[in-house]
This record gives C-alpha cells, sequence and structure tokens, in this order.
C-alpha cells in the first residue's frame, strides 16, 4: 500500500534539509542525500537506519519504502551514472506497447506480408510477360540463389 501524507506531515518533510519537494504521494530527495545514502548502504547501514540518521521519522513508510527506494537509486547510478540522481521521477518503467499501439502493430505487419505477396505476384507477371515477347524462360524469384 502506497503512503500517503497529511498536510502536516508534508510541512514536517519540507523542513528536513535533505528533502527537495513533497507532495501528499511523493516525497524527492536532494541529490546530496541520494549520494550519501547510496555510500551509507554500500558501507553496511540499514536502509531503515539512513533516513532515521537524516532525520525522518520512519514509522509513516511503507517497511519495503526503503530498500526498493536504494534499489531504484542504484539502478539509475548504474545505468546513468551518479548525475542520473538530479533527475525528478526515478526509475521511468517501460510499461510496453497500448492496447492501440499493438492494435496498430498487427494491422501494419499484416499490411507488410500483404505488399510483399503483391510484389512477388508482380515479379512473376513481369517473367512471365518477358519470357512470352523473348521466347526465352527467365527467372521468376526475386533473388533466387
Amino acid at each position: 500500500m502506497r503512503t500517503t501524507f497529511s498536510n502536516e506531515e508534508i510541512v514536517e518533510l519540507k523542513k528536513n534539509p535533505c528533502v527537495f519537494n513533497c507532495t501528499a504521494k511523493s516525497v524527492h530527495y536532494t541529490f546530496e542525500f541520494k549520494r550519501q545514502a547510496i555510500g551509507l548502504y554500500a558501507q553496511g547501514v540499514g536502509p531503515k537506519e539512513i533516513w532515521r540518521r537524516a532525520g525522518f521519522n520512519v514509522s509513516k513508510w511503507n517497511k519495503n519504502y526503503f530498500v526498493l527506494t536504494l534499489r531504484d537509486w542504484k539502478k539509475i547510478v548504474a545505468r546513468d551514472g551518479a548525475d542520473g540522481l538530479n533527475k525528478l521521477g526515478g526509475l521511468q518503467y517501460d510499461r510496453g506497447p497500448t492496447k492501440e499501439e499493438k492494435d496498430k502493430i498487427k494491422r501494419l505487419e499484416l499490411q507488410v506480408k500483404y505488399l510483399q505477396a503483391e510484389n512477388a505476384f508482380l515479379a512473376k507477371l513481369r517473367a512471365k510477360r518477358a519470357e512470352r515477347n523473348s521466347g526465352r524462360t527467365k527467372n521468376t524469384g526475386l533473388y533466387e540463389i
């Protein structure tokens, strides 16, 4: 279940120097806090303890929040380097194509197959016409080896 913050909790969170911005559903941390948190975690400090040391009341958050947040930050650093932590919004997950996009892809694939068959038919037709006009047999395949 996602953690939501009341107006009083938002005001309290914004007072923390590690918080860049805060809304009812999300907390955006400063670059320095993210960098320090990853460093402390690498030294063996527990995720919950990192937030506690930074002055946060950790009882409000979901128990997996801290581990999952650090995991996301580590993925960002691995993918984009430390500068990737400056971007707002964390990891952007690829949800794949929408239903409309899948339908469009399917239609385009069918159209490509139809056009390929049509081109093959026309190539054979041209070869037969050339054969009839010249009297000798022509290659009826497009690129047969």
